[in-house]
Parts: C-alpha cells; sequence; structure tokens
C-alpha cells in the first residue's frame, strides 16, 4: 500500500517511524517549509524532515498544499492513504479525495473535544483528568471527520504539556498502526461526532504565560504545567521576568495579597493567589539558568509580603 504521510512537528516523528516500521511503502513525506529559528534565525527544518532523510525518504514542503501546483505534485504519486498528522494546514477537498482509503488523522484529543490547535495544552490547562487520541478519516471542516478508533490516556499530577505531548505521539502512533489494516480490509466501524459535544480551541500564544495571581493557585498549576516548555508561565521580579517551571499547590496562614511573598524560608517559596498558596519549586530567572528554588534563593534577596508581578 502507498501512503503519502503529511506532518511537521515533533509529535508526528513517532507516527511515521510506525509507518516504516511496519513495513508501509512511504512514497512521500509533505512537511511545512524551513523557517527560521533561535538568535541568527537560521533556517531550520522540521522534525518530520529530519526523519524523513534520515530513512531516505522523499520530501516535499509546499508553502500552501491548497495551491494547484502542489496538487498537480501529489496526484502524481497516487497514494493509496495519505496520512496526517499534525501537518499544519487545511486540506482541500480535491486532496482529500484523492486516495483510495481516505486521509487519516491522527488527532491528539478525544473527539469531539479539543478540535482545532493545541489540544495537548489546552487539556492540561482546563485541568482535565484524562485526554487521549482519535484516529479519523478527514473530512473539509477542522477535525470534525468520522472517528475511526480512540485510545484514552490519564493526565498524571506531575504532567506538562512536553511530557503529555510524548505519551501521546506514541499512543497515537501505535493506534494508527493498529487501525490501519481494519480501513483497508473494510471492517473499520466510521462514527459521526456528536456536534452538541463538541469543543474548539486556538493556538497557544505567548501572552497566555503571563501568571495572573488572582486566580486560584489550581489553575495557575495547570497553566504552569500546560505551557512548559512553551511558552512557560511567568511573571515579574525586581523588573525581570522570572519563568516558574514547577510548582504545587499548598496551604498558608495567613490573609495575603495575591502575588505576594505568603512564606519565604532559606529553601521555600510560597507566593499567595487569590485561592490557595502556590510553592514554587523550579524557576528562571531572566539572563539565568533553570534550577531549584533553593538554588535560586541563595542568590536573591526576598521577604514575605513582597509583591510579583509588573
Amino acid at each position: 500500500m502507498k501512503i503519502i504521510f503529511m506532518g511537521t512537528p515533533d509529535f508526528a516523528v513517532g507516527t511515521l517511524e510506525a509507518l516504516i516500521t511496519s513495513g508501509y511503502e512511504i512514497a512521500l513525506v509533505v512537511t511545512q517549509p524551513d523557517k527560521p529559528q533561535g538568535r541568527k534565525m537560521e533556517l531550520t527544518p522540521p522534525p518530520v524532515k529530519v526523519c524523513a532523510l534520515q530513512h531516505g525518504l522523499e520530501v516535499y514542503q509546499p508553502t500552501r498544499v491548497r495551491e494547484q501546483s502542489s496538487m498537480e505534485y501529489l496526484k502524481k504519486y497516487e497514494p493509496d492513504m495519505i496520512v496526517v498528522a499534525a501537518f499544519g494546514q487545511i486540506l482541500p477537498k480535491e486532496l482529500l479525495e484523492l486516495p483510495k482509503y481516505g486521509c487519516i488523522n491522527v488527532h491528539a484529543s478525544l473527539l469531539p473535544n479539543y478540535r482545532g490547535s493545541a489540544p495537548i495544552q489546552w487539556s492540561i490547562l482546563n485541568g482535565d483528568a484524562e485526554t487521549g487520541v482519535t484516529i479519523m478519516r478527514m473530512d473539509t471542516g477542522i477535525d470534525t471527520g468520522d472517528m475511526i478508533a480512540k485510545r484514552t490516556v490519564p493526565i498524571e499530577e506531575e504532567d506538562t504539556g512536553g511530557s503529555l505531548f510524548d505519551k501521546l505521539a506514541e499512543v497515537g502512533a501505535k493506534l494508527l498502526v493498529d487501525t490501519i489494516p481494519s480501513i483497508v480490509d473494510g471492517t473499520a466501524t466510521y462514527t459521526k461526532q456528536d456536534e452538541a459535544c463538541a469543543t474548539k480551541v486556538g493556538m497557544i500564544q505567548k501572552s497566555q504565560g503571563v501568571i495572573d495571581f488572582h486566580r486560584s493557585a489550581q489553575e495557575i498549576n495547570c497553566q504552569i504545567r500546560a505551557l512548559n516548555p512553551w511558552p512557560s508561565a511567568y511573571t515579574k521580579l525586581h523588573g525581570k521576568t522570572l519563568k516558574i517551571w514547577k510548582a504545587k499547590v499548598v496551604a498558608t496562614d495567613g490573609n495575603y495579597e495575591p502575588g505576594s511573598i505568603a512564606r519565604i524560608t532559606k529553601d521555600e517559596l510560597c507566593i499567595a493567589t487569590g485561592e490557595g498558596s502556590l510553592s514554587v519549586l523550579e524557576v528562571q530567572l531572566e539572563g539565568k539558568k533553570r534550577m531549584a528554588t533553593a538554588d535560586f534563593l541563595r542568590g536573591v534577596t526576598l521577604a514575605e509580603g513582597e509583591m510579583l508581578g509588573e
């Protein structure tokens, strides 16, 4: 069976490798164009391209897959199936109808919840107890196609956007490989999504990392976990950006204004919030390395009642 694979970030790499390991013919890998990154803004290939080239696969990087020139290029490969995992562009109807077995998408949520971008981060931001992966047949809507298979993954207390990303990538890759045979032999069940239960989410913006200490400690802790590693949750301390990488919800005595230091010792820093307090475990002050709070406190002078934020 001839497959065109479409994907861009790390999340999609595991799926591509699983297809290769399973012996499927990957006729072409389609990914986003190289983008400038880092301080020097050097052109950097997406992870899927790196993986594809390591396996000697042909790579195609259209600026817009919807353009007719792109469509004509893809048609030449006459794929039996197109597999999509976090590609980053909307596919036109003409492309969706091209392969015999359709365009099959690996989506990192339990559809119809969290259609759209960044479903992994949003599941943690919203304090969900579980998430998962859905294998679906794509249609012209955004994540609205019929569902073929699902697998649930619990969200652990220590999970971050990064760790959950890795878990779901692994689960999604295996679920896809397990599901393809039923698609090919006609035994797959296609279930329509319940529109009444659908939720949509957008891309994560850097501004979402700003911590509002008037929110509850639990909500802020979810923000810290969800936005790790990007864009991170952050505040201001002595006029510098202070990223909070890890924290836990604790109780503190006294009446403290949200954003103020409610307790400080040689190795503990607790910040008052709108409900409860946040014990900070790992931080990174602007211009410094990420470090444990105990190490951070040895190099800074702080006092109980001092405020964080703008």
